[in-house]
């Protein structure tokens, strides 16, 4: 990181009990030789079993490491997740990842360096750890967006993302957006850097997504994307 400069990760959580724990050591060994986060955002997004509760503890454990919790009254979805974890934020940098253990927190700090020179830098899982339907409904989904849009992105369901804040602060987030964050931050002039991480198997609990909330469902959220990138516009004025 570029010295004095504050780091938030944000990480969304939904009935992740059984994951939490293992990602912080994993966040802590990170950053064991570096300059460390000035605060970790959980956000429990209206869990069902005991992940409110680990968080907690973990806030209590990590005294070394600022956790801060946010919790909903209900499940809302991993866009809201994100914005609310986003909006508490207060690092000039902000990396999101998913709390499954999918991603690697060895990454961050890759990603870190690439905003040196980029706004956003993607997360792009390289060698994917899923199932045949899960890689195959993202394929196609992911043609199905490009075409739309007239874009080449190689992986927009990757958590594991690196920002700027001052371009966050930007966006205005809604439900299944979360999928089109490279879009949505390109519309607001942003730099942005895809870059190959590591992806792992899920150990633990059960994947969130099935064909519909992957495939069927962003559909309409992608019809509307499209609306919003051929009517935005970005001007400078200035009154004489």
């Amino acid at each position: 990181m570029e010295p004095g400069t504050t780091l938030s990760i944000v990480i969304p959580a939904y009935n992740e009990e059984e994951n939490l724990p293992e990602l912080m050591k994993e966040i802590r060994n990170t950053f064991a030789n570096r300059v460390k986060p000035s605060e970790v955002i959980l956000v429990d997004d209206g869990s069902t079993d005991h992940t409110l509760e680990i968080m907690l503890q973990l806030k209590n454990e990590y005294t070394d490491l600022p956790i801060r919790v946010l919790t909903f009254d209900r499940n809302y979805g991993l866009s809201a997740a994100l914005d609310a974890g986003f909006h508490h934020a207060t690092g000039e940098w902000i990396v999101s990842l998913d709390s499954d253990l999918q991603n690697d927190p060895a990454d961050i700090p890759k990603l870190l360096e690439k905003l040196h020179e980029y706004d956003a830098v993607i997360g792009i899982r390289g060698k994917r750890q899923d199932s045949f339907v899960k890689k195959s409904s993202s394929k196609i989904a992911n043609g199905i967006r490009d075409f739309t849009l007239n874009e080449t992105w190689r992986d927009t369901g990757c958590t594991l993302k690196a920002y700027r804040r001052s371009f966050l602060e930007r966006l205005k987030l809604f439900d299944g957006l979360h999928r089109f964050l490279p879009t949505l931050l390109k519309m607001e002039g942003a730099r942005i850097f895809e870059m190959e991480v590591n992806h792992r198997h899920r150990i633990h609990g059960k994947s969130k997504y099935h064909l519909w909330n992957r495939l069927i469902g962003p559909l309409r959220d992608l019809m509307a994307v499209r609306w919003m990138k051929q009517r935005h516009f970005r001007y400078r004025v200035e009154e004489k």
